[in-house]
């Protein structure tokens, strides 16, 4: 998608409900942060606490937003080149890893959260904001047009289940919930938010 659209398209409602969704997401991390798929850098407003965030973005358009917007950040921000299906850092290299509206699009959602698990500490957290697939009439719609949806929209699935990939991925689900994805399209309005944890096995 190209960064600009994106960001006019989201300008009014990141000024409120889904901005303040992202702070409440990011504002207290801490440590060594990745955030995987970092787009134009919507999220880096937000972090107070975080001693470094480590960001990927492998779309040119998004990531030329992403450098421009970086200077603003009130932490120290490092912009890698990468994919969410093979990041470029070793094992276990971070204690914390940030997604936002990213699973819906990548090729491979189970290549990139294996990815995500590998390069996260025992126990490391990982921090989630996502559109899923809803429920009912809503999935049937969904299903229909996801392919159209993707092709005009980068890529992005109307109807992936989330939940059930980053659990299948090797996380504790718990401290994951349903949301409403706010100033969204009905077809987008099903998110799944929270902290999912990477387990021992």
């Amino acid at each position: 998608m190209i960064g600009w659209l994106y960001d006019l398209a989201g300008r009014r409602v990141e000024k409120g409900e889904l901005g303040e969704r992202r702070h409440e997401l990011v504002g207290d991390l801490e440590g060594d942060v990745l955030e995987v798929g970092a787009g134009t850098g919507l999220n880096l407003q937000h972090y107070e606490r975080a001693s470094r965030v480590v960001a990927v973005e492998p779309d040119p358009s998004m990531a030329g937003r992403l450098r421009r917007r970086a200077p603003e950040a009130t932490v120290p921000v490092e912009i890698v080149a990468g994919t969410a299906e093979s990041l470029p850092f070793e094992d276990e290299s971070f204690e914390t890893a940030v997604i936002t509206f990213v699973l819906c699009s990548v090729e491979d959602p189970q290549a990139a959260l294996a990815e995500v698990r590998r390069v996260l500490a025992p126990g490391g957290r990982l921090i989630l904001l996502e559109h899923v697939r809803g429920e009912g009439r809503l999935a049937s719609w969904q299903d229909r047009l996801t392919p159209l949806h993707r092709k005009v929209a980068g890529n992005c699935n109307l109807n992936r289940r989330t939940r059930d990939e980053v659990a299948a991925a090797g996380f504790d689900v718990a401290g994951l919930r349903p949301v409403r994805i706010p100033g969204s399209h009905p077809l987008v309005r099903s998110g799944l938010q929270g902290v999912a944890i990477k387990t021992s096995s």
